[in-house]
This record gives C-alpha cells, structure tokens and sequence, in this order.
C-alpha cells in the first residue's frame, strides 16, 4: 500500500464525542479515518460491517466498538467534505449511521441535491439540515477528526486503529478479522 504508516499507534483515543457503534468497553475498538468518496473506504466500511455481523452472532453485541472519523481528502475528492458535513447535520438529528450508510452506499453521487435527497429520505428536518450544511456548523467538528488523524500518522483514507495499534495488514476480511480477535487477546 502506499499510504505513510511512520505512526503505529492512535494518539487521539477513543471517546463518547466520538461517532461510535457499540460500547467504548469493548473487547475491541476499531477506529475508522474514512472519507466518503473515496472508493477504498467504502469497500473497507463493507468489510467492517459484514465482520461485525459475524462477530455480533460468535461473539456478542459487546466485543467489537466501531467508530468511524471523518478524513475526506479534500484535494482529490470535491465532494468529501460537503459529504462529511452531511452526516454531521444528520447526526445533529440523531441519523448518523443511517446517513453514513446512504453516503456510502450511493458514493458516485454526493452532489448538494442528492444529499438533500437523502436527508429527505432519512425523514429529516430538510430546513434544520440545509441551514447546518449552508452555515458549515459542523465544519469544526470534521477538522477535529482530520486533525487527530494526523496526529496519528494518517495521510490518506482509509485507516484503522486497533485497540490504538495502526492495522497494516491487507485488506480482506480473513486478514482484518483474524487481527481484530487476535486484538482481544
């Protein structure tokens, strides 16, 4: 891979201000840096969630914490950030994953009337969601998150953290599960 691993270790740990599934308690807590448009996080977020689903069934609800920060690379994908600010204003509605779901899900169109399509969609507050995204209101929030990635050696989405160690293995659901229950031991 080519991304820049001269950190190992998550230096910004794990919190409730955090966008979190599961509990911070965990037997293991994977911290996602990810952008929205970026092709490569969203294969990785499809990773995560069908290992979750695996290990929620072996394991239970409280083994696996996942937590997802916003990383969008603004200088390559246009529209990562407006996305980032999207799932914001939903979470503001208490929609986060179910936003962040559609962003990924639907990655090739994340232009300003399709987010307002998702919104809608989501049964948000259309009104209350547009003044977020139209006053950036969550901007500062999003800064957070690429901040704390570089303080932990991220330069490019995506990344994961787990239990605060860097994952450097492939990115394949044998090799990402066998590393998060080798983590628990």
């Amino acid at each position: 891979m080519s991304d820049d691993r001269s950190h190992s270790s998550l230096l910004v740990p794990a919190s409730t201000q955090d966008r979190i599934q599961g509990v911070l308690s965990a037997a293991v807590v994977l911290v996602m840096y990810g952008d929205y448009q970026c092709s490569k996080s969203a294969d990785v977020y499809r990773l995560i969630k069908a290992i979750q689903r695996e290990l929620h069934v072996s394991f239970g609800e409280d083994y696996l914490c996942f937590i997802f920060r916003h990383f969008p690379q603004i200088q390559i994908h246009a529209q990562a950030q407006r996305a980032a600010q999207a799932a914001q204003a939903a979470a503001a509605q208490g929609q986060f994953w179910q936003m962040h779901d559609t962003l990924f899900d639907h990655q090739p169109a994340l232009g300003n009337g399709y987010l307002v399509e998702y919104a809608d969609r989501l049964g948000l507050d259309i009104s209350q969601f547009l003044q977020h995204l139209s006053k950036q209101t969550h901007v500062d929030r999003i800064n957070e998150d690429i901040e704390s990635g570089l303080r932990s050696g991220v330069t490019i989405a995506p990344a994961l953290f787990i239990n605060r160690i860097r994952y450097t293995g492939r990115w394949n659901k044998a090799q990402l599960m066998a590393a998060i229950v080798a983590a628990s031991h």
